[in-house]
């Protein structure tokens, strides 16, 4: 994966990584790496909107309590959750246990599963908001990367349209980061230049 090989000395990271090995891993293997399945996107999208007024660490620590609860982030079987299986999420200590963001994850199935049927796939929908390959940024320090973007506020804008809730504009950025739309590493981090470089492959090849 993204993790280089130990050297003797830690590699720079982006800020927010930290020190603790999950989050690490997270920032090496997983944030801003495009992303093209479905699935992955899907859990995604649930697990940012189950972040909302919490930190990302609350939500990591309970990444796989939420796969064994949402059925490994299967849009299918989570669209098909009836009020039996709401109640057993609220009953769930593993999961953040709030109706809204519960209820918000079967609606948002439903309407992942509507985007599939239009566009073929999500993927091929949500690759539409920034052409088709991953925006490049250049930012220097934490404090410089934007809340929401443009990008995000016309993502948020249209998966409200199609039924989707806990999708702001703010929400919508986050899961951009996290999947790879954008590169938002700082440009000291070891995986700035690996990200880019994966793009230039991309694009020429």
């Amino acid at each position: 994966m993204g993790r280089p090989a130990p050297s003797g000395t830690e590699p720079v990271r982006c800020s927010w990584a930290g020190s603790d090995p999950l989050h690490v891993a997270y920032h090496d293997d997983e944030w801003g790496v495009p992303a093209h399945d479905d699935r992955l996107l899907f859990e995604f999208i649930i697990l940012e909107g189950a972040q909302a007024g919490l930190s990302w660490s609350t939500i990591l620590k309970k990444r796989e309590n939420y796969r064994r609860a949402f059925d490994n982030f299967e849009p299918a079987l989570v669209a098909a959750y009836d009020a039996r299986k709401v109640q057993a999420l609220l009953a769930d200590a593993g999961i953040v246990r709030n109706r809204l963001k519960i209820n918000a994850a079967v609606k948002n199935a439903r309407a992942f599963l509507a985007v599939q049927q239009e566009f073929g796939s999500f993927d091929a929908y949500l690759w539409r908001f920034v052409g088709g390959r991953p925006r490049q940024n250049a930012w220097h320090s934490l404090k410089e990367i934007p809340a929401s973007t443009p990008e995000s506020d016309a993502l948020s804008k249209d998966l409200k349209k199609r039924g989707m809730t806990f999708v702001g504009s703010t929400i919508c950025y986050a899961f951009m980061q996290a999947v790879g739309l954008v590169n938002d590493h700082s440009v000291d981090c070891f995986r700035y230049l690996e990200l880019s470089h994966r793009r230039r492959l991309t694009a020429d090849g």
